[in-house]
């Protein structure tokens, strides 16, 4: 369990179940506030429970007459009757990036502690309206599966299995990071859903590519995809940085950022590389949710899902 100097780096499962109470204010439902970034996606069929409507149509022998709508009826003169659907239940799975590209932060804490963050949040506002919530979570060497549920003890579980995984990510570790495991959680994300699904997948995209696109197109064509792009301020801007120290577990190296053009290189490189990202998932009607490290995830996920700021 990390002491508390350390929850910028690391985080744990203390940390984790504390965000509970900070898992409001926002809903990954299809109907959402004008400000919300899932405003105007494609209407989902996959929504809360209850009655929901569904469509206007002609009286037909055996309907109920309670649904008739005296309104249509009177201004066409003909009867219709309000068509309701029963809403479902919609389980939920986040599949949560804790490879060693996430171990990196510049400002407030590192990407693989946000991460662990947007699926601990996930998972109490899911439980929070009644749904299902599972997880699949990955690293560089292996992929740890829970299947949605409603217990409360399970999903502590799989958070606390998060957390483990958070704290194993070391740059000295001598392991190498694997950029087709994010292909490997989105197959293992298919043999887990089948119809109806919410997946909600919080990467960075390191090891993204054709055939990672076309798992994640197979998973859209019969559930809902969310993807939260997680990213640290200096990768986008690293120019603000004066000196920068790279390391690969054995050797360290200084670099200056001004030196030859190098920053704007690799500012280029990486706007090119999230811009297509980010494109190839728009353009298959899967939003994209940016959550970086220099605020606190609660507040970007309540501001980017339209709710309001909750001042702490």
């Amino acid at each position: 369990m990390p002491t508390p100097s350390d929850e910028e780096i690391y985080t744990g499962l203390h940390s984790l179940v504390r965000l509970r109470y900070k898992a409001g204010g926002f809903s990954y439902l299809p109907r959402q506030p004008v400000r919300s970034l899932l405003a105007g996606r494609k209407r989902s069929k996959l929504r809360g429970r209850g009655l929901d409507f569904d469509e206007l149509r002609h009286y037909r022998p055996g309907d109920d007459i309670r649904t008739m709508d005296w309104r249509v009826t009177n201004r066409t003169g003909k009867p219709h009757v309000r068509v309701y659907t029963e809403e479902r239940d919609r389980p939920v799975v986040v599949v949560v990036d804790q490879r060693l590209p996430m171990f990196f932060g510049s400002e407030r804490k590192m990407k693989s502690v946000i991460a662990a963050e947007v699926a601990a949040i996930t998972a109490w506002r899911v439980l929070g309206v009644g749904d299902r919530i599972g997880a699949i979570l990955f690293n560089d060497q292996r992929i740890a599966e829970a299947r949605p549920t409603r217990s409360e003890s399970r999903v502590m579980g799989w958070l606390g299995d998060l957390a483990k995984m958070n704290n194993e990510l070391s740059v000295n570790s001598g392991i190498e990071s694997e950029p087709e495991a994010l292909l490997d959680a989105l197959r293992a994300t298919q043999r887990m859903v089948s119809h109806d699904y919410l997946v909600i997948l919080v990467s960075d995209f390191y090891g993204w590519n054709d055939k990672a696109l076309q798992s994640i197109r197979r998973l859209a064509q019969h559930n809902d995809i969310i993807s939260c792009m997680i990213f640290d301020p200096l990768e986008r801007d690293i120019s603000a940085a004066d000196k920068l120290v790279v390391s690969d577990g054995y050797y360290q190296l200084e670099i200056d950022p001004s030196h030859q053009d190098l920053g704007e290189r690799y500012e280029a490189s990486f706007q090119s590389s999230l811009a297509h990202v980010r494109s190839e998932l728009l353009r298959h009607g899967i939003p994209v949710i940016p959550v970086h490290t220099a605020e606190p995830t609660d507040r970007q996920l309540r501001e980017q899902l339209g709710g309001q700021r909750i001042l702490q």
